[in-house]
């Protein structure tokens, strides 16, 4: 029985790797993102360029 519970139990060494794996995800969705931020930019530039005409220095949120 000890053997399966220190088997399944977390321990100090396996923290970090899981916290820079996460790291690591969170990092490349946040790229994902930027670059879907920009093709969406380019997509609709005339739209983006139309709408600067009224409001100068407009540029569509980054969330």
């Amino acid at each position: 029985m000890h053997v399966a519970y220190s088997a399944l139990r977390p321990t100090s060494e396996n923290k970090p790797v899981t916290a820079s794996i996460q790291h690591a995800k969170s990092k490349h969705i946040k790229k994902l993102r930027y670059k879907g931020y920009k093709a969406a930019c380019h997509k609709y530039q005339q739209e983006i360029a139309a709408i600067q005409q009224y409001i100068p220095d407009w540029e569509p949120k980054f969330r």
